[in-house]
């Protein structure tokens, strides 16, 4: 481990300090049965996964974190997914870096580190001259070209106006989007095609050298991103399988047209003639991440109807190439697509949750689905090979593992993890010295006639002739989907450990139950949702075993909106709340949220449109308007990096408690942003947590 850190592979993303080893796997013993903040994050995150149809291995990542140290490395282990043993697979290679993608070349596997670009076969380590600064890249079919996503300067900085004031930390900016999630926007993510030229030893297939040749900006001289910010990878990106052509998602505006819009499209670049094509339009939301059929007679790509709603349904669309004929592959589904992968020319796998877990799907070109997996579990497509889909699972009570399932076995209606073969174990070691909770979905009449799943957690050794305190859980999103998911800091694992019980409604507003179910949160921010939420703890406290007299409620970004806004409307049913970057002045987060087109599309519209019933009805609802009602302890915490919702929503919510009178505690993170993402942060995070519900429920 110490021989790659002189290599140097330690760098600013993954540590602050490159003469320190390599995070590896930690040894840690957990006393009590119980998961704590510690052993949370001692577990393994792993983050992908990718196929080699020529050798049979695959390459995934994994990442692990120093509480300690405060930082984290990634590893790209090389394993043979066809020769598992029960403690899991055999590892024949162990790298630090990132991005994995397999070369085509016998085995040589293309990776990135400290932003430079690499290829690696059996332990021999080739760097690729002149690729550096590169956040993302993506191999052609042929391997003969490269696409590398690099940040390209989009304004001009305070330096290049005032040469004579380098120390001077002031941002000017004079349109919208300035800052973005947790950065000021100063730079854009722009795709350059490069030529890869390698060399051999021989005839042989071992490589000798690789270098850059001329590479092409497709998007100079322009301001617009692709891949897009926050979140966009290379999955915005693809090639066409004869090296001809790439499609690529972009959203070709700036300022105040970018802040206002969702319209993104994805567009044809033709390599040889330079040439852009737009086949998205006039679609008027978000298009994003193309892939071609194996063969190239088709395009398919993920695409939202409407401009500015961003979680409006996401269908899964294709074209054909030489008709452009398109067909809307997911009409059956009546729900959101979260990612697809081409099986075979005919036939597309995908993700999608219903009613409350996530699974896979096929689906053939004229739009017949099956569903292929099944149980209390999510998955996430990892990769496809041959007639296997390799997935990422997941639920409340274990973090992602790999599994291998044979996808004609799927189709044939086999499904669940029964007919998956495990392929990792990475937290074994973790799970093996606690006591996991029990999940339960419970189905709940709410208050319109409607039937709302909730995932109720109860501790370690229930025992039901004892009484519990009990906590509500609020999603955020909005419309994020309460599904099996593995948190590493809203953990029902670590919240059930203290002896809670957690209940974790599906309420109004949330993907998985039909799109009427999920459309009906924007603009009614304190309607039908904030029902359903009370409609989930008063229905399970009529079971004996709740103490009803020791309820919490917690939640963080609409989660947090939801705790703040039923601090003022809860008539005493709980004695602690806890809001994590949570909305708590509308009219403030009108105008400080970067994303302007979600604003307008939730809240309906601007507070000063008196005419707008739809805006009006939101802003009468500010949760602020209520602080008169506040009588209940309230911890409020935000990252002063969280550009979404600026932290001043916590500041001034903690302030308006404190002088009702009201017991409250204010957490801030300076360094962090909607999350939080840096070890030490986070363990303050969870006994910050654990520490408030227990000083007011216990």
């Amino acid at each position: 481990m110490a021989a790659l850190a002189m290599l140097g592979v330690s760098c600013a993303k993954e540590s602050t300090d490159t003469s320190k080893a390599p995070v590896s796997k930690p040894q840690i013993t957990i006393e009590g049965g119980r998961l704590t903040p510690e052993g949370l994050w001692a577990m393994g995150r792993i983050g992908s996964v990718q196929s080699d149809t020529e050798t049979g291995l695959i390459a995934y990542t994994v990442s692990y974190y120093s509480v300690e140290e405060n930082r984290s490395t990634t590893w790209i282990r090389v394993c043979n997914p066809y020769a598992s043993q029960e403690e899991g697979m055999q590892v024949v290679d162990e790298f630090v870096g990132n991005d994995p993608a397999w070369f085509g070349a016998s085995g040589w596997l293309a990776y990135t580190r400290c932003g430079k670009l690499y290829l690696r076969r059996d332990k021999e380590e080739v760097n690729v001259e002149g690729a550096e600064d590169v956040e993302g890249f993506l191999l052609s079919p042929m391997r003969d070209k490269i696409i590398l996503v690099k940040q390209v300067k989009t304004v001009p900085t305070t330096v290049d106006k005032y040469p004579d004031l380098p120390l001077a930390t002031g941002h000017m900016h004079e349109d919208l989007m300035y800052k973005h999630w947790d950065e000021w926007t100063e730079t854009a993510p722009q795709p350059f095609v490069c030529e890869l030229i390698t060399t051999y030893y021989g005839e042989g297939e071992r490589i000798k050298t690789a270098k850059l040749g001329k590479c092409e900006n497709i998007l100079e001289g322009t301001a617009y991103e692709s891949p897009m910010k926050p979140f966009g990878g290379v999955e915005q990106l693809a090639w066409n399988p004869n090296n001809e052509e790439i499609a690529y998602t972009c959203r070709k505006k700036t300022g105040i047209e970018y802040a206002l819009s969702t319209n993104s499209d994805i567009y044809l670049y033709n390599v040889r003639t330079r040439t852009h094509e737009n086949i998205t339009a006039p679609n008027g939301g978000y298009d994003t991440n193309p892939s071609y059929s194996p063969n190239g007679k088709w395009i398919a790509w993920l695409s939202m109807e409407h401009d500015g709603y961003e979680s409006d349904e996401n269908r899964l669309m294709v074209m054909n190439r030489e008709s452009g004929e398109k067909r809307f592959i997911s009409r059956l589904l009546d729900d959101h697509v979260d990612e697809y992968a081409w099986y075979n020319d005919s036939t597309l796998l995908f993700t999608a949750c219903i009613q409350g877990t996530v699974h896979l799907w096929g689906a053939d070109m004229n739009g017949g689905i099956a569903k292929l997996t099944e149980g209390q579990f999510d998955v996430n497509l990892g990769d496809v090979s041959d007639h296997y889909a390799f997935l990422l699972c997941h639920s409340m009570r274990e973090a992602n593992e790999i599994y291998r399932l044979d996808v004609e076995k799927g189709m044939a209606n086999i499904s669940g993890y029964e007919q998956m073969a495990q392929l990792t174990h990475e937290n074994d070691n973790i799970y093996n010295q606690i006591e996991r909770s029990t999940v339960v979905p419970r189905w709940q009449k709410t208050t319109d006639g409607q039937h709302m799943l909730t995932w109720i957690i109860y501790p370690p050794h229930f025992d039901p002739k004892k009484k519990y305190p009990t906590i509500l859980y609020c999603e955020g999103g909005p419309q994020s989907p309460v599904s099996q998911f593995w948190s590493f800091r809203w953990n029902f694992m670590m919240m059930s450990a203290g002896d809670y019980i957690i209940v974790a409604p599906n309420r109004r507003g949330l993907p998985g139950f039909g799109k009427e179910w999920n459309e009906e949160i924007s603009g009614d921010y304190g309607g039908q949702c904030m029902k359903d939420y009370f409609t989930a703890i008063d229905e399970f406290c009529k079971e004996p075993y709740v103490d009803k007299d020791h309820l919490g409620c917690v939640g963080a970004s609409f989660g947090g909106f939801s705790v703040y806004w039923i601090a003022g409307h809860h008539n005493g049913r709980f004695k602690a709340f806890i809001a994590h970057d949570g909305i708590f002045n509308m009219e403030m987060q009108y105008l400080e949220t970067e994303e302007k087109w979600f604003a307008n599309w939730d809240m309906g519209g601007a507070y000063w449109d008196k005419k707008n019933p739809i805006a009006q009805r939101t802003f009468a609802n500010s949760p602020h308007k209520f602080v008169d009602k506040w009588d209940t302890p309230i911890l409020c915490i935000h990252g002063e990096k969280d550009y979404r919702i600026l932290a001043n929503q916590a500041m001034a919510a903690f302030d308006a408690a404190k002088m009702r009178g009201v017991p409250a505690e204010l957490l801030i993170f300076p360094d962090e942003n909607h999350w939080v993402l840096k070890p030490q942060n986070g363990i303050l995070w969870q006994r910050e947590f654990r520490g408030w519900l227990d000083r007011w429920l216990k």
